[in-house]
């Protein structure tokens, strides 16, 4: 028998709680602060934490879900929960300009009447100036392809140079199945109220203060409410993942403005709970924001290594260094530009052109 200790296990990481499935409850957070949950099918999230607040009007609903029957047949349900219906939403907020978080307003809207309020900036994800470049148009055989898909689909090529991948099997099979109920629920709605950054807003019988938190979307809201120390942070602080955050923006330095957005956080005083669009409710919000900000500057270290060892490398090189295989595709190569853009801009990286692809190397 050997007389060396045995070998300690690896060190497993906790659950991701954004990939749970969606549970059926409704639970009472604070007076007038229900949450519930929504179903969503998508890589690594399980689910939608949809916010029901209650007041003398009815209830405005925070975040309600994907643009499917499914979806708006499981907020029914949580209404009824909680004793209300769908004529008795008066708001519908959206946290930000993700499928996952807007796709329900509009059917509140015609519905119930309902507001939507978003942030001013709140604009559909695929918009030609959510691009670094205008995106290519379909020809004639596309353009009958795509009838029923949302016009977000129709990006053909990354900015970078690359081709975007198209939707799997499933994806294709999930949209067309939306397009079949109403193709309408495609649209990303239209806002009836925008917010801008420190406006006060009365929902659940007192006020929240808006808070702009561009870096996950550049129209990212949070809303916080001092008196019970609650903050809606949507997707821009969650428990256990870090939000995506895109490089198909018109900013020049998206990672740059999310971290201010998370340096924000900080500063807020009297948090007790943080209420996040995905995962449970959690309390230390600085915490959280600071781990988060530390997960991508180690990302901006690899990066800097792999540059000094690739010295000229792509945009799919450098997304294979930080991404696991099974994780590469659209959205690794969208990240792994947002952060080879951050270091171009502070002057560690050289951006040039070659073959139609975008390509890095140290300056």
């Amino acid at each position: 028998m050997s007389g060396e200790p045995p070998a300690t296990p690896a060190p497993q990481r906790p659950p991701r709680q954004e990939r749970e499935p969606a549970g059926t409850e409704v639970t009472e957070i604070a007076p007038g602060v229900l949450r519930t949950q929504l179903p969503v099918h998508l890589p690594g999230i399980g689910h939608v934490n949809c916010y029901l607040l209650t007041d003398e009007r009815g209830v405005a609903v925070v975040d309600p879900g994907l643009p499917s029957p499914a979806s708006f047949a499981a907020l029914e349900q949580r209404l009824r929960s909680a004793g209300y219906a769908v004529e008795d939403v008066h708001t519908a907020v959206i946290t930000h300009s993700h499928f996952d978080h807007f796709g329900g307003a509009e059917r509140l809207r015609i519905l119930a009447g309902a507001e939507i309020l978003t942030h001013e900036s709140f604009r559909p994800v695929w918009e030609s100036t959510e691009v670094a470049e205008e995106a290519e148009l379909p020809t004639a055989d596309e353009e009958s392809a795509d009838e029923g898909r949302p016009p977000w689909f129709s990006l053909r090529r990354n900015p970078w140079g690359t081709e975007r991948e198209p939707l799997t099997e499933m994806e294709w099979r999930t949209w067309q199945e939306i397009a079949r109920d109403d193709p309408r629920w495609f649209a990303t709605p239209r806002p009836t109220r925008t917010v801008t950054d420190t406006q006060v807003v009365r929902l659940a019988r007192r006020e929240w203060l808006c808070l702009h938190t561009p870096g996950h979307t550049e129209d990212h809201l949070c809303l916080f409410d001092p008196e019970y120390g609650l903050i809606l942070s949507g997707d821009h602080v969650l428990p256990t993942i870090t939000p995506h955050i895109s490089g198909l923006t018109p900013h020049t330095d998206p990672l740059a403005r999310f971290f201010d957005s998370l340096e924000r956080m900080d500063g807020i005083e009297g948090v007790t709970t943080v209420l996040p669009a995905h995962g449970h409710p959690f309390d230390d919000l600085s915490g959280r924001a600071k781990a988060i900000r530390r997960h991508h500057e180690h990302r901006l270290d690899i990066i800097r290594n792999a540059a000094e060892e690739l010295r000229s490398g792509t945009v799919p090189q450098y997304m294979q260094r930080l991404f696991s295989e099974r994780s590469w595709g659209n959205m690794a190569e969208s990240e792994t530009f947002a952060h080879l853009e951050h270091l171009r801009v502070l002057g560690e990286l050289a951006a040039t052109r070659h073959d139609g692809q975008t390509v890095f190397s140290p300056a």
